[in-house]
Order: structure tokens, then sequence, then C-alpha cells
């Protein structure tokens, strides 16, 4: 009886020290952070850091050579129409340079007549646009065409009245180019000649406000509307195959709240720049236009530009972190029982911080963000 309750006491202080030995010998539970996979929206961009510019810039120069007086006007004012700016005295002209005058009076009625031939066709397609966009409404009111149709048209409408705004403002400035030609031939017996502005707007610039005596075409004045910009950015060549003109936009990063507007060109032709790193990049100037009043914004402001290439309202997403390559597809760790569970997904459209999950999870699983090389599937991990 004595030798049986030995041997019982033997054998219970045998197992609980195996059981101690495997407790104290197992791994402890790797310590990992998680989130949910949910439905909520999501919307892929093309981000890019970009600039202000004023859409319709004028350089008022020097018509002929002579001397400009201290000029009185600083950046930031406004000026109107035909306002003066500044009076010069032309040089004396010998015939060399009364031909060159007389070449030149030529050249800006030339420049006058293609400037009003120019409005007269903005006029017509501006026109023709006004009428595609009633018809597209109409339409559209009747279900006959997408919505991406008649949005088209309004955009297309509402450029070619900018276009027909912008003809305009070139054939004025190309009138008064006449007139200071034309005067340029009088020469110093009629008196100061008197440079006036050719559109309404502010100063946006002054290379030189001393009195001095200047060449032919010196720039006097960079005249230009501010309450009339449009967006500039340089995009990779990469990224601008990606985006179409009438993408919708956001600006972000100038100093207020988020504002929308529309990608309206991209440009043609590309160009190569040096990166930081010291790297040769191709990239393309894309343009676009606010689509709302952007108050404090001057020209050649800088911003952040963040253009819309798609987005859903309600899509099943991960932060990008969860996921890493498997193969040729996509894995992620999903959190099952206090264990690691590899599961292969299937991703559809990526941000830089989050992915839509096309299959492989369901609404509310959790992942493990972040998986080190530590994670292995059935590995046990502990999440706050």
């Amino acid at each position: 009886m004595n030798r049986s309750r030995k041997r019982l006491a033997w054998g219970g202080a045998v197992v609980t020290v195996a059981a101690l030995l495997v407790a104290l010998l197992r791994p402890a539970p790797i310590a990992v952070e998680t989130a949910r996979a949910a439905r909520g929206p999501l919307r892929e961009t093309v981000d890019a850091e970009g600039q202000t510019r004023v859409r319709d810039r004028y350089v008022v120069a020097a018509p002929v050579a002579g001397r400009v007086g201290r000029l009185a006007l600083q950046e930031g004012d406004s000026v109107a129409p035909g306002q003066v700016l500044v009076a010069m005295y032309p040089a004396p002209l010998d015939a060399r340079a009364r031909e060159q005058a007389q070449a030149r009076l030529a050249q800006a009625e030339d420049a006058h007549r293609a400037g009003a031939a120019a409005v007269a066709q903005a006029r017509s397609t501006a026109d023709q646009a006004r009428r595609g966009r009633a018809r597209a409404q109409e339409l559209a009111a009747k279900g006959l065409i997408a919505p991406e149709e008649r949005e088209r048209s309004e955009l297309g409408a509402a450029t070619s009245e900018r276009e027909l705004e912008s003809a305009d403002f070139r054939a004025q400035a190309a009138a008064h180019d006449v007139e200071v030609a034309r005067a340029a031939l009088l020469g110093e017996r009629a008196g100061p000649l008197v440079l006036r502005s050719p559109v309404r707007g502010r100063v946006l610039r002054i290379p030189e406000r001393s009195e001095r005596v200047v060449a032919a075409g010196s720039p006097l004045f960079e005249l230009g509307d501010c309450s009339r910009l449009e967006i500039v950015a340089d995009l990779l060549s990469s990224d601008a195959v990606r985006v179409r003109p009438g993408d919708p936009l956001l600006v972000e990063g100038w100093g207020g709240p988020a504002l929308h507007g529309r990608l309206r060109l991209i440009e043609p032709s590309g160009f190569t720049k040096v990166s930081a790193l010291g790297i040769e990049e191709q990239r393309v100037n894309v343009i676009g236009d606010f689509g709302e009043p952007a108050p404090g914004l001057g020209d050649r402001f800088r911003i952040e530009l963040r253009i819309v290439t798609w987005e859903a309202a309600a899509v099943l997403r991960v932060p990008g972190s969860a996921l890493f390559r498997q193969g040729d597809g996509w894995g992620v760790f999903a959190l099952e029982k206090g264990r690691a569970a590899l599961r292969l997904v299937t991703v559809g459209h990526r941000t830089p911080f989050e992915a839509e999950i096309l299959g492989g999870l369901h609404d509310g699983d959790r992942v493990i963000r972040n998986p080190t090389d530590r994670i292995e599937d059935g590995v046990r991990v502990r999440a706050p």
C-alpha cells in the first residue's frame, strides 16, 4: 500500500515537472498589431506637387529702344484696360530703325487681324459647345445618355468659353500692340511714348523699377488676372498615361480646405527633369481648372494635387501594410483563435495606405499589420 502511494506520488511529481518544463520551453506568443477588414469608401489617385498659374499672362515690353522713367506701379497693384503704365522717351530713329519700326507695325497689324479671326473662330466653337451641352442635358434628363457624357459636354462648353475669353484678351492685347508700334514711328518729336495696360488685372512682376535706358523688347511689366487661375503640375510619364482630361481633382496643402476642380489638359510633349536624388525622369505637365473660388491663392503658389482616377463608395478594404507577396499573388495573415492564419487574397485597386480586397477575406476579419519574418502560418500571436 505504501509502495503504491509512493509510486503515485512519484508519478504526479514527474507529470508536474514535465508540465513545467513544457510551459517554460514553449515559445511565448508574438505581439502583433491588427486591423479589421471593413467596407468603406476608397479613392485611387495620382498625387503630385504643383503650383497655381495665372491663366493668361501678359508681358508689356518696350516697343522701341529709349529711356524709361521710374515705375510708379508696384507688384500687386490693380490695372484697368487702357490705364497708363509708364511713359518712355524713344531714341531718335535712323533709316534702318525706321524700317524696323514699320515692319513691327505691319507685324502688329497682322497679329491684330489674326487675333480677330481667332475670336470669331472661338465664338463659333463656344456657340456649338453650348448647343451640345443643352442637347446633352436634355438627353441625360430622359436617361438616353450616361452622366459621364453629360459631364464631358459641360466640360467642353466651359473650356470653349474660357478659350473665347482668352482669344478676346489676346485680340485686345494685339490692338494695343498696333497702337504702340504706330506710336513708335512718331519718334521723340511727338513727346513721350505712353504704354498702357492691355487687360484688366494686377501687376504680377516688375523686373526693374528704376529709371534706365532699355533696348527694344525689354520686359517692363508682367500683368495677369489672379481671379482666373489654373493648376499646373508635372507628373511622371508613367503616371500621366493613367489620367484623362475631365478627371476630378483635389487641391490640398495650400493653407485652406480642400478645393475641387477638373483636369483640362495633358500636354502632348514631355521633358527631362533631374530629381533630388540626381535621377533623370521623364515628366509631363498636366493642366487643371478650379471648380470653385480659391480665395487667398495667387500666381505660382505651391499646392498638393490629387487626381482621382477611380473611386467607390463601399468596398472591402484593408491597410496596405497587411499585404505581402505570396508567389505571384498577394497574401495576408488573419488572426484566428490566437494564431496567425495565412490567407491568399485577390487585390483590386490600391492607394498608398489601403487596398481593395476582391476575395479571400470577409467583412470584420482581423488581419495582422506589418508582419515580420517571425510570423508564419499557425504561429501563436497576441494582439492588444
